[in-house]
């Protein structure tokens, strides 16, 4: 048995009662520590109910992941698994940070700790939403961009009315540091490409690194920084397609990004939240120039910005409203959720 108390350890609920240490993971800069193995036994599925509710959680984030605006984390939190989600995250961030290194024996331990009867009802789940829904989804980005855009606006604009109420202590340097990036961010995908029809292998790996990033962020969405990068169409047209390449070089970069952005993001946000916050809340105004509905010629993502056609105002506000407040209720249920557990 090892006795020695880990300096930084990961953040699982263990049972006051285990008390005996016998297995070990990898924490969040992919040191070894000491972790009850009993804390796996306590929060694994272990009756049928639990594996069919754990996968209808994990289709709901898969939903929400498709959807720009909408966060696969925010639903973690509503229903409960957030924390959870993000230990089994850390932990895999971990294990392949041992693997990088060549570690491979602590790697192989760390391996075991991860929670895989969760972890796979919940990809199980996820997996299912996003070849049952981007069929729908791919259609309607073809035929209706102008009021798809409308509701991915409202949906990211709502969101950041959330990611406001997660900043601590509010400071004039927030608010100037928010406002810089948000102008910068605007400016700046002026100059961009917008919608990218084929993107090559890497502007795919790169996207998908970046993008799994909003897996520990509830409110930043996924499906909204691909649109930034002017992939998000052709991912859901690979997904409506079945087309695997283009899925697993993206699924690729995810698994790198889990690696290394993940857990550079978690340490930036332990020891400068606010200031995060600050700059992704700039981010993601900016980059709402990419979802104004018009121009809607070349699809959702485009920079371009004209004026509204008149016939269309009233249907795209009164989608961006009901997004808006769609998400602003749905941030509310979250943090009662949260202020219970």
């Amino acid at each position: 048995m090892d006795d020695r108390q880990p300096t930084d350890p990961v953040d699982t609920p263990v049972p006051p009662e285990d008390e005996a240490v016998l297995g070990r993971l990898p924490d969040a800069q992919g040191e070894v520590v000491d972790r009850p193995p009993s804390a796996d036994a306590a929060t694994a599925p272990r009756r049928p109910f639990e594996f069919v509710s754990i996968g209808l959680v994990g289709f709901a984030m898969g939903s929400a992941d498709i959807v720009p605006g909408f966060s696969g984390g925010t639903v973690a939190l509503v229903t409960g698994i957030y924390q959870r989600l993000i230990t089994n995250v850390r932990q895999g961030a971990g294990v392949l940070s041992l693997l990088l290194r060549g570690r491979l024996a602590d790697a192989g331990r760390a391996l075991l700790a991860i929670e895989w009867g969760f972890v796979a009802c919940l990809l199980t789940g996820i997996f299912t939403a996003i070849a049952l829904l981007s069929a729908t989804l791919e259609r309607l980005l073809e035929q209706r961009p102008v009021q798809l855009s409308a509701v991915f606006l409202g949906l990211v604009l709502g969101a950041t009315v959330l990611a406001l109420r997660e900043v601590r202590r509010p400071q004039g340097g927030h608010l100037a540091i928010g406002s810089v990036v948000a102008v910068v961010t605007a400016v700046g995908l002026g100059f961009g490409g917008g919608v990218v029809p084929e993107p090559t292998p890497l502007h795919l790996f790169v996207a998908g690194a970046i993008a799994i990033c909003a897996m520990i962020l509830p409110g930043i969405s996924g499906s909204f920084l691909l649109v930034l990068l002017g992939v998000y169409e052709f991912v859901i047209g690979a997904a409506s397609g079945r087309d695997l390449l283009p899925l697993a070089v993206l699924a690729g970069g995810a698994v790198v990004g889990l690696a290394s952005f993940s857990t550079l993001l978690h340490w930036l946000l332990r020891r400068h939240h606010d200031v995060v916050l600050a700059a992704l809340i700039g981010l993601m105004v900016g980059s709402a120039r990419v979802l104004w509905p018009w121009p809607s010629a070349s699809g959702v993502g485009d920079p371009t910005v004209s004026a509204p056609v008149p016939g269309d105002v009233p249907v795209v506000l009164a989608l961006a409203v009901g997004a808006f407040v769609a998400v602003l209720v749905l941030g509310a249920v979250a943090r009662r959720v949260a202020e219970r557990t």
